[in-house]
């Protein structure tokens, strides 16, 4: 129990600003109360969330959304909040150029454009002390001849092969994919297996992330981790939930069964170590939850997902399997994710001098009343800012 512990406590589940400002569907995005202005209150409201759990100490950016005139000093303010700036997200899909592509458009002066912008995000990564840029490409088509398929792969190699060649030493890059949305007929990174074959091209900084929202009905999500893993091109995730397409919600919400087996494989191949260099980040932004304890609850989901996966009895699951014991087997898998682990959080945190249930030391804390009557006027952040 204390190394699962021990395990437990050096977790670290990265959080992204554009969570904490007003977010929807595609339909209307509903304000909120207290909704942060700007990039510097995104990370203060982030910082709350490590402030109760202990095991959220960096923040995603996602350039233009959170631009400022000064990268360092919001590096600076999110050291003395107690957090880190995480991955940088680049945008290469709000712009009226790319509507039929970025990297992959017909037009080479888009292509240039989208391109300029990803090395931005390098520069930017740079002057925050981030590590790794995180690329989706909402590129592809809607009809059948529209465009040329093969030439688009090509387009998109030299795009990675030129932000690749910009790293800087201990820099990566992480490749997201998508089944669908907004391209309808074939989307440019559409599977796993793309991102896959574009990293392994190019070499050991260009990795797979895997967003859990973002696959077909029943795929098995932890089949793709194992194998990404086993391969050493797992990045990270982009942790969120859904019921029947990509809808960005809290993980574990919809499926926590999905979320144990993915993480036992996480555990299985050993991806907890941080010497993986595997990145549990969240992307859930919803519109109707509160954000602050939207967040706070994904990462607690996050974190009874891992403390299950880390019960498995791994020697009595590997000798059933080699008996070829089908129920004795799933039976152990099962005596795991049936366990409540909650107590056993309470604990670690009560350890750590922390309120043993986050969601209420929050609740209680009254920084929801001051952040609702210091955030008056100004423009809230949301999709776009």
């Amino acid at each position: 129990m204390t190394d699962i512990k021990a395990v437990l406590r050096a977790q670290h589940i990265e959080t992204p600003s554009w969570a904490y400002g007003n977010s929807g569907t595609r339909f209307k995005v509903f304000a909120q109360r207290g909704v942060p202005r700007d990039p510097y209150e995104k990370l203060a409201d982030a910082a709350q969330v490590h402030a109760f759990t202990g095991v959220a100490p960096t923040v995603a950016l996602h350039i233009p959304w959170d631009k400022v005139d000064d990268y360092a000093d919001l590096a600076r303010h999110a050291r003395e909040l107690g957090v880190g700036i995480g991955a940088i997200n680049s945008n290469v899909f709000q712009d009226d150029d790319y509507m039929l592509g970025s990297v992959t458009h017909p037009s080479a002066r888009v292509r240039r454009k989208a391109t300029d912008h990803l090395l931005e995000c390098v520069d930017i990564m740079d002057a925050t002390g981030s590590d790794t840029l995180k690329l989706w490409f909402s590129d592809g088509i809607n009809y059948p001849g529209q465009d040329d398929l093969r030439a688009r792969q090509d387009r998109l190699a030299e795009a990675l092969a030129e932000v690749y060649d910009r790293l800087g030493e201990g820099q990566r890059f992480l490749l997201e994919y998508k089944l669908f949305e907004p391209a309808f007929y074939a989307t440019d990174v559409p599977d796993w297996g793309t991102a896959y074959a574009h990293c392994v091209k190019l070499g050991p900084k260009a990795q797979v992330v895997v967003d859990t929202g973002h696959h077909a009905p029943g795929t098995n999500i932890e089949f793709i981790v194992a194998f990404l893993l086993r391969e050493g091109k797992l990045g990270g995730f982009d942790f969120n939930s859904r019921f029947y397409a990509d809808d960005d919600l809290m993980v574990g919400a919809a499926d926590p069964f999905q979320l144990f087996r993915i993480m036992y494989e996480v555990v299985r191949g050993g991806g907890l170590d941080p010497a993986t260099g595997v990145a549990f980040m969240l992307d859930q932004c919803h519109n109707i939850e509160p954000k602050i304890p939207g967040q706070i609850r994904s990462v607690m989901n996050v974190q009874e997902a891992t403390a299950k996966a880390l019960l498995v009895d791994r020697e009595a699951l590997a000798a059933a399997q080699a008996e070829g014991d089908v129920l004795g087997a799933n039976g152990v898998f099962m005596d795991a994710y049936n366990t409540d682990v909650r107590p056993l959080l309470a604990e670690l945190r009560e350890e750590s001098g922390l309120a043993s249930d986050p969601m209420a030391a929050y609740a209680k804390s009254g920084y929801f009343e001051k952040i609702v009557a210091d955030r008056v006027g100004g423009a809230q952040a949301g999709w776009g800012a």
